[in-house]
């Protein structure tokens, strides 16, 4: 069995696309509709016309019909993108946003329509149970959940057909009650019913309009989802919006506001044949549960193809016969259902199982308005919608969520979030590109056109260009540029490659292997290898040419060079580097102590302007990194003589103080001693070093060789060298 993360298993979705054959009407308008026109037309709707009156209840049929439809629009833009296969909002979804967005949504969708099975036999139990008492409620729901099951099992095509004869019975049933008359008066009902406010109606009739997914779910069994997804999806809309429409006229006319509030069957005691009403309502929750039963395993298919579900569960993502049907996934669906039926009471989990639905159906909506307002070239949708619709879309089914019930809701989100960051860890693999490349592409080109302007002081941070070579060998300068980072800058570890046998292939190869190597080691960084003749004219070019517009490293870190016969190529790299005012920094590793125990940094001043303020910003940041945390920096200063002791220390002080670093201060009397001899015996036990470097000059080679035979031995020292055309004393203030 392949690997969680396998490209190849992550395509398997794809490959294995049903034959399909079920029509628009079939397919998703059938599902649809039998969804939509379920128990809360039935057994609520008499209940909201009473409460909010005939305009209260048209305003409340148009606003969630306008959600939903909003929604409906959006799902008709991806439909008519992409091929649309197994899983249905799941895989559009996944496609679009990721996999990891997919599976966090697509999982909890799974669960509330594989919880909605049980969901709606047990309300069919209760309605059969009202009509003949003398029957078990547990009993005729067990039954009807494997009698659905049986069903789905044998065929999807065979449960479509059954819901012809369920949509038989609510057509007759709508018939039934349009032929009614009005009710006789209830005596008994001396007293005004208690009325409910706008808000808290709608949120009892929304999800009455939120039946569209049962269509998309059969996604992977249509002819032609492309076609049929979007037609068949904004018909049922449009043909539930009509008769949630007209109902009202026929239910204020025949009753009283009372009798609506007080009687939830209203519409047998105004129908023609109010026997034709119950026929509806059982018609309605089967016609709910077979298309939770049918779109439920279609999903858990997909998710299983994917790689999403843990590695024991990945043969629920098998099909049978020809139209690969999830037969495994159906039985594993009906074992979930049976259990819920056994415990009983959903009444706690059918809000949750609500804000799943409406978390997909938001999700959705910000799938297609992302991709429409990315305006990506793979994104050419027959069926063009503005993002902006799909946008209120999405904040409505927001805003809907939390006046239905905010706890359901903060509890739908906390799963989601959680599934998802599970699935960031699992670094699942996917063989389709998705739509984050391109968000992550405009907000990056957005930010490029902004940053026109040279960085100012309050805004400069280290962009760091790493010659680390093979990584494994130098580690410690992407360590040390790890730590200046603090995951704030940009940090590129790059490698110059010699030799003719270096090709494209191979360092495409390489960049690859090192990325992987540094998500391993925790790193954020970039990555950028170049072939050159020698790896000084390498290191000249990538300095040179690499970056984008005005966003280019601007501090270049590198390891001194122990060949002598290197210097003077070491040096004109340097001197280059300088001139083209990038910030150097040399890092001469002490092999034998690395980075000692990372509590002490010693900085030698040499003055505010140039490389002293450079210093102290770049000390400061490693000793706040998380590495280094809870070091002490201490500027040192070297004065001659005793009375100058004084004044140096004052002027030091202020200047410390005033960069609100946190670092100490030491000024030391040279004496006749040497200013090596002084670093010797004063940072001998320091963990790290900086020390300033002179501009690049005449003789800057024999210079450099005079720096390193006075360093040998010292802990670990950075040579800094500030090139930058920035004033450095104006960042540290």
């Amino acid at each position: 069995m392949p690997a969680p993360n396998d490209p190849q298993l992550s395509n398997n979705t794809d490959a294995s696309e049903g034959s399909g054959g079920l029509t628009t009407f079939g397919g998703v308008f059938t599902p649809s509709i039998l969804t939509i026109l379920g128990v809360i037309m039935y057994l609520r709707f008499g209940w909201v016309v009473g409460n909010v009156g005939l305009f209260g209840t048209m305003a409340i049929v148009t606003l969630s019909t306008g959600i939903t439809f909003l929604t409906g629009l959006s799902i008709a833009s991806i439909a008519t993108d992409q091929r649309v296969r197994t899983g249905g909002a799941y895989y559009m979804i996944s496609r679009s946003l990721g996999i990891e967005a997919g599976g966090a949504v697509g999982i909890p969708l799974y669960l509330a329509q594989a919880l909605s099975v049980a969901l709606y036999t047990i309300g069919f139990a209760e309605s059969v149970v009202n009509v003949f008492p003398t029957l078990d409620e547990k009993l005729v729901a067990l039954v009807t959940t494997a009698a659905v099951t049986v069903l789905a099992l044998k065929s999807a095509r065979a449960a479509i057909k059954a819901q012809y004869v369920i949509i038989g019975a609510i057509g007759l049933s709508l018939l039934s009650l349009v032929l009614g008359s009005p009710a006789e008066p209830i005596t008994t009902l001396t007293t005004t019913q208690e009325t409910a406010g706008f808000w808290v109606v709608f949120a009892v009739f929304f999800p009455a309009v939120t039946g569209i997914m049962a269509g998309v779910n059969m996604s992977g069994d249509l002819k032609d989802p492309g076609r049929s997804i979007p037609y068949g999806t904004l018909a049922a809309i449009v043909v539930g919006y009509v008769i949630y429409m007209a109902i009202p006229f026929l239910l204020i006319n025949r009753a009283t506001a009372d009798e609506l509030i007080a009687d939830p069957l209203i519409m047998r005691r105004i129908s023609f044949w109010g026997d034709a009403i119950i026929m509806g309502v059982w018609g309605a929750t089967l016609s709910s549960a077979v298309g939770s039963i049918l779109g439920a395993p279609r999903v858990l298919q997909a998710l299983a193809r994917d790689g999403v579900l843990p590695p024991m569960m990945r043969f629920l993502g098998q099909g049978s016969g020809p139209d690969d049907e999830p037969r495994i996934g159906t039985a594993f669906t009906f074992a979930l259902a049976v259990i819920t039926v056994i415990l009983g009471d959903l009444n706690i989990v059918a809000p949750i199982l609500t804000m799943f639905f409406l978390t997909t159906y938001g999700v959705l909506n910000i799938t297609a308005g992302l991709e429409r307002f990315l305006g990506n070239p793979s994104f050419r949708p027959k069926f063009r919608v503005h993002w902006m619709f799909s946008l209120i879309g999405a904040v409505g089914c927001t805003i809907v969520m939390f006046l239905i019930n905010a706890a359901a809701t903060g509890a739908a989100v906390t799963i989601v979030l959680v599934i998802y960051f599970w699935l960031e860890r699992q670094e699942l693999r996917s063989a389709w590109g998705d739509v984050r490349n391109g968000i992550w592409f405009n907000l990056t080109r957005t930010g490029l056109l902004r940053l026109r302007n040279r960085t100012d002081a309050k805004n400069w941070r280290p962009h760091l260009l790493v010659l680390s070579g093979a990584p494994t060998r130098r580690w410690h300068l992407i360590d040390l540029a790890s730590c200046l980072s603090h995951n704030r800058a940009l940090v590129t570890i790059s490698s110059v490659l010699t030799g003719d046998a270096i090709t494209s292939r191979r360092i495409e190869s390489m960049s690859y292997s090192l990325y992987e190597y540094l998500d391993k080691q925790g790193v954020q960084a970039l990555v950028r290898i170049v072939k050159a003749d020698d790896p000084f004219s390498g290191a000249v070019q990538l300095m040179t040419t690499y970056g984008l517009g005005t966003l280019v490293p601007n501090t270049v870190i590198v390891g001194a060079t122990e060949r002598d016969e290197a210097h003077a190529a070491y040096c004109r790299m340097i001197s280059q580097f300088h001139a083209g005012h990038r910030n150097t920094l040399i890092v001469r590793q002490n092999e034998q102590r690395g980075f000692g125990d990372r509590r002490h940094i010693d900085v030698w001043w040499g003055g505010r302007k140039g490389n002293g303020a450079l210093m102290v910003i770049l000390s400061w940041l490693i000793s706040t990194s998380l590495e280094w945390r809870g070091s002490t920096v201490t500027v040192k200063m070297v004065v001659p003589s005793e009375s100058a002791r004084v004044g140096a220390r004052a002027n030091l002080e202020n200047i410390l103080h005033a960069a609100r670093t946190n670092a100490m201060t030491e000024v030391i009397v040279a004496g006749d001693r040497s200013f090596w001899e002084i670093i010797r015996e004063s940072s001998s036990s320091a963990d790290l070093i900086f020390l300033g470097m002179a501009e690049p000059h005449d003789g800057y080679e024999t210079y450099y060789d005079q720096l390193q035979k006075q360093t040998e031995g010292l802990p670990t020292t950075v040579f800094t060298l500030a090139a930058e055309e920035l004033e450095f004393g104006e960042v540290i203030m």
